[in-house]
């Protein structure tokens, strides 16, 4: 589903801050993506989902390699993707049913199908009662679910965490994951970014590790 082969990236005239990246991600797959504070654990998620081209190297997504592709391609890769950032970047104007509705919306579903897919995906995540509220009044763990409705609520192949487990605690911490697997059971292959190793350690999946701005595959935990 993604391939990458040899992929740099630097920023304007710095350093690279990723180098020689190659790694596979197969559809259906769950994986960690784990570093130290700076290894460029959110820098490899801004070249997943389209925000940053490589400095050099080859990128594959879905059968199309992003490097020789037309920009007329890109939306519809983008709409294969979802993606949970670490500061939810929710619409304060808008309440939790129009925010997580905003990609439907957007991509010209029907009104009273939006209305209904995005109520029962909301009472899915345990926001059932919150459905008119603004996301200032939700708790930090009701704004990460909603940030997370809103990034499957087009049913994406791919979607990626950028630390969804930062600011919670450790018992929200392990509901959040488990909630990762439950969407993981439905198809789509998920890529989390964490520096929580005990956290990790809980979930026996695949981990990718960076070090020194370098991909070092690591085998997964035992549980």
């Amino acid at each position: 589903m993604i391939r990458f082969h040899n992929v740099g990236l630097r920023y304007g005239q710095g350093p690279e801050v990723l180098r020689d990246i190659t790694f596979t991600l197969e559809p259906g797959s769950f994986q960690f993506l784990t570093g130290p504070s700076g290894a460029g654990k959110t820098s490899l998620l801004r070249l997943l989902y389209l925000a940053q081209r490589p400095t050099r190297g080859s990128i594959v997504m879905f059968g199309t390699e992003l490097n020789k592709a037309p920009r007329r391609a890109m939306p519809d890769i983008r709409r294969r993707i979802g993606v949970v950032f670490q500061d939810f970047r929710l619409i304060e104007q808008l309440s939790v049913l129009d925010n997580v509705a905003l990609p439907l919306r957007l991509a010209g579903q029907r009104e009273e199908r939006t209305t209904r897919d995005v109520t029962e995906l909301l009472r899915w995540v345990g926001l059932g009662d919150k459905l008119q509220a603004r996301p200032s009044i939700l708790s930090g763990g009701e704004q990460q679910r909603c940030a997370i409705a809103r990034a499957v609520v087009t049913n994406p192949a791919l979607l990626l965490a950028d630390e969804p487990t930062g600011n919670l605690d450790d018992a929200a911490a392990v509901r959040l994951l488990r909630l990762f697997e439950e969407l993981h059971k439905g198809g789509a292959a998920v890529l989390i970014a964490s520096h929580n190793t005990g956290l990790m350690q809980r979930f026996p999946h695949r981990r990718l590790q960076l070090s020194d701005n370098a991909l070092v595959a690591a085998p997964a935990l035992a549980a």
